[in-house]
């Protein structure tokens, strides 16, 4: 495997630390072959490359510093890395970057957690990837997030600014989740929000996020140098190019105006659309549909049943009522299917009299007709059923 040198010091590669970690070439390329096809990180291949030379590029590449910050958040964007399979992402994620600083990972604390703070940015200046997880608390100058007494303010500002790019995972870093919802007591916001330096920014939604989606972005970064591209709200294409509603199991439902009306019913337990029940599917950009958590099928809100929460969406997600139906702007059903609504007018009291008239002259047009078509020599009381 090449070596990286860096400020003539030698840098063992990702190759090189798999090797000797004992992790097998099959495991690699079981992991790779999963990650090309759930993140294509962008190493200027064609769409025939094989897992093999994805695994040669990853492998030359070295280990990027990963500093991991807390602000206001649940933990969940964590726990979802740590319970991924086949491979177990959670083991190998740390053999491929290299988490030099992570609260919850972490074994130090106190003194020592802070010590290996400024050990890692002060050794991989200008090159670490910072990682945010997490909304930031602005009211009264942050003081409702503090650590090593320092407000998320402020660490984020002094980490930020040696950083070579910050990654926003989950809602509440991308912009407030779930800490900003209605009334907001801390004036929680998004990293964007607050960051002041001019570093380059990628928010990865999700709550949370799938974990594949992380690594893609960061392993680009490790193998090119580059970050992948980015849409309107500064989110990785390959991750959030499609809307949940165009790749749903359920869509053909969609299209044929079925819709399940609650839940439990026979509808709903034979995959009938969750659209009238409130799912965020038609307005939310995410790849959860075609890209299921911890490789287990079905492992999404739809696919247990329940409506998308649209929580990659900064305007829908805590912010639109669970139940509540969106607009539907983009998804329309083909001609062959019924209508999801029918067009509704209104009926003005002399358009009824006309279509009365109407009604009632093609009625009595038809039993004048019926008298002349029937047989003259059968009597109209010989042709009604007789009564016993």
């Amino acid at each position: 495997m090449p070596v990286r040198v860096d400020s003539g010091r030698r840098v063992e590669t990702i190759g090189e630390h798999l090797d000797r970690c004992g992790f097998s070439r099959r495991e690699f390329l079981e992991f790779c072959t999963k990650l090309m096809v759930a993140a294509p990180f962008g190493l200027a291949l064609t769409n025939k490359v094989e897992a093999a030379e994805v695994a040669r590029e990853v492998a030359k590449a070295r280990r990027p510093s990963v500093i991991w910050l807390h602000f206001q958040e649940c933990t969940g964007c964590t726990e979802t890395l740590l319970r991924t399979s086949k491979p177990d992402l959670a083991e190998l994620l740390l053999h491929l970057v290299s988490v030099d600083y992570h609260e919850t990972l972490m074994a130090a604390a106190g003194k020592d957690a802070e010590e290996a703070l400024h050990a890692a940015m002060a050794e991989n200046a200008g090159k670490y990837v910072l990682v945010v997880e997490g909304a930031l608390p602005r009211r009264d100058n942050g003081i409702y997030m503090k650590i090593a007494n320092k407000t998320g303010l402020q660490m984020l500002d002094e980490v930020s600014k040696q950083a070579a790019a910050i990654i926003a995972i989950g809602s509440c870093a991308s912009w407030g989740g779930i800490p900003s919802a209605d009334p907001n007591p801390t004036d929680a916001v998004g990293v964007a929000a607050v960051l002041k330096t001019s570093k380059p920014l990628i928010n990865i939604p999700g709550c949370p996020p799938n974990p594949y989606n992380l690594l893609g972005t960061v392993l680009q970064y490790a193998t090119a140098g580059t970050l992948p591209a980015l849409d309107e709200l500064n989110r990785p294409k390959f991750a959030y190019d499609r809307y949940i509603h165009d790749h749903c199991p359920r869509r053909p439902h969609f299209d044929a105006g079925r819709f399940a009306p609650q839940f439990g019913v026979d509808g709903h337990r034979e995959g009938w659309c969750l659209y009238k029940l409130g799912c965020k599917g038609p307005v939310t950009r995410a790849g959860c549909s075609t890209r299921h958590f911890n490789e287990v099928p079905d492992v999404w809100p739809i696919g247990i049943g329940a409506p998308c929460f649209g929580c990659t969406e900064q305007q829908i997600a805590f912010r639109v009522p669970m139940f509540q139906t969106v607009p539907i702007h983009d998804a329309k059903p083909p001609d062959t299917y019924a209508p999801i609504s029918a067009p509704q007018g209104v009926v003005s009291p002399a358009a009824t009299a006309v279509a009365g008239l109407v009604v009632g002259a093609m009625v009595g047009a038809g039993w004048v007709a019926s008298r002349k078509l029937g047989p003259p020599s059968e009597p109209d009381s010989e042709r009604e059923p007789k009564k016993e």
